[in-house]
């Protein structure tokens, strides 16, 4: 995962920084149902794994009772922030009542064991057998698929924000997500639509800042008054003064039409700069003065002006790369995760965006049933593998591939589009040679780093096994 700067906003949750920081002492393993041909309106549900319950034999399927060995059953949850509703285990009839047993084991190594009819594939390769990390996917093919990920014991900042919605639909503001990051950014921006202070939002391109940004005013006390949004990028130099503050009628030359500027416009309310980092620091200089107390001055006109205008930038860019005293500005820092930060959601997302376009003219009516869209299970997880780029705006394309690639009532993935090649997995009892790079980095961290403590909770027989294959996966 790329190294991020921290973020300055007095809230501090972004997904990175648990994952990194504190809270990921606070963290349980848990399985997120990616797919289901049988029940897709549970997709985003999950099975959290006790983590002091090591080497601890759990089963998933129909069945809610002991399995023939004493397997204890997981029953999947809609979790939330202050919420948690039970919805039992699966109920598809072609799913055997005892599917999988899974184990948990140090480090967080997970081992999952076919038990029940059908091919189980992790990461796409058939087993009977085999260890799983964070990030892995266990599918029981053609029927249900499952992604190793990571929940909150205790959600850091308490209930949910905002209006309630659905479990796994869109928020109020069109925010779409049931994983940690998601939920992390709705309590940021809770947070911020309470505070006034300028604001920069931060992400990769496509991961939905824009949708952020009108969100944070929309939910503000300026909700009421306009939101004025421009690309900085396409502000050319000679013109940004005018552009930025207006000019007087006729000036600078006969017949210029009075204009009030950007900051004249959003007066009271707020003014979105998007793609801000593309501005040249020269011209980014010209909003320090603004942004420090809402002055500035129109072309032509000799008296000064103020604006009461609280300022929203986007920027796909490092933060670093503003200039440095107009990066001081923006007192909170939004930063938005992209899809591989929260590949749970994927699924989700989809299904939001194939019912939005449904929803006008065009072929797309087949492919949902009662409303839910029907995805192929090499759709779904070929497109929770995938490194984005574009992120929703890849995502959306693919699936409009997809829509052209899908001759019958199903999506299927258009060609080319396949999940990234994977090394089989390991068998867990094939030794500490089967141990992945992922397993012994999450043990390393869960004893701070401390090895005498490692290479006991991975099993192994001496520190000299661990010290081989910390030299072997080039961990220091």
């Amino acid at each position: 995962m790329p190294h991020r700067d921290p973020e300055r906003s007095t809230l501090q949750g972004s997904s990175v920084q648990l994952a990194a920081g504190d809270g990921a002492s606070a963290m349980v393993p848990a399985l997120a149902l990616l797919w289901s041909r049988e029940e897709p309106g549970r997709v985003g549900e999950v099975v959290c794994l006790p983590r002091a319950a090591l080497d601890v034999p759990f089963t998933i399927g129909r069945a809610s009772e002991p399995g023939p060995d004493g397997a204890l059953p997981l029953t999947f949850q809609q979790l939330r922030p202050g919420s948690r509703v039970d919805t039992g285990p699966l109920r598809a009839g072609d799913v055997s009542r005892w599917q999988l047993r899974v184990r948990l084991f140090a480090g967080d190594a997970l081992r999952v064991e076919q038990i029940g009819r059908g091919t189980v594939c992790v990461n796409g390769h058939a087993v009977t057998r085999a260890a799983m990390a964070p990030g892995d996917v266990v599918e029981l093919r053609g029927r249900f698929a499952l992604l190793y990920t990571r929940r909150p014991v205790e959600w850091p900042h308490g209930e949910q924000p905002g209006r309630p919605f659905a479990f796994g639909d869109a928020d109020e503001h069109g925010l779409v997500g049931e994983s940690p990051a998601a939920w992390y950014l709705r309590h940021q921006l809770a947070f911020l639509a309470t505070r006034d202070e300028h604001t920069l939002v931060h992400g990769p391109s496509g991961a939905g800042k824009e949708l952020v940004v009108r969100a944070l005013h929309a939910a503000s006390s300026r909700a009421a008054a306009p939101l004025v949004a421009r690309n900085a990028a396409t502000i050319p130099e000679s013109l940004v003064d005018a552009e930025l503050f207006g000019n007087i009628g006729d000036y600078p030359n006969p017949g210029t039409p009075d204009r009030p500027g950007l900051l004249g416009e959003a007066d009271g309310g707020a003014l979105f700069l998007d793609e801000l980092g593309e501005l040249p620091h020269a011209l980014q200089a010209r909003l320090l003065r603004v942004m420090d107390g809402g002055e500035y001055q129109r072309l032509g006109e000799a008296r000064r002006r103020r604006a009461a205008v609280r300022l929203l930038g986007a920027t796909n860019r490092d933060p670093a790369a503003l200039k440095p005293d107009l990066l001081a500005r923006f007192v909170h820092r939004v930063l938005v995760p992209g899809l591989d930060e929260r590949p749970e959601d994927v699924p989700l997302l989809a299904r939001h965006l194939l019912r939005r376009v449904a929803a006008g003219p065009g072929p797309l009516g087949r492919f949902l049933v009662g409303g839910e869209p029907q995805l192929a299970s090499d759709l779904v997880l070929a497109l929770v593998r995938r490194r984005f780029i574009a992120h929703a705006r890849e995502l959306l394309e693919v699936l409009w591939q997809a829509v052209a690639a899908s001759p019958g009532a199903q999506l299927q993935a258009p060609p080319g589009l396949a999940a990234p090649a994977s090394s089989p997995p390991p068998d867990p009892d094939d030794g500490p040679e089967a141990l992945r790079r992922e397993q012994i980095v999450a043990a390393l961290a869960a004893v701070g780093g401390v090895r005498e403590q490692a290479w006991r909770a991975l099993g192994l027989q001496s520190r000299h096994q661990l010290k081989r294959l910390l030299k072997k996966y080039n961990i220091t």
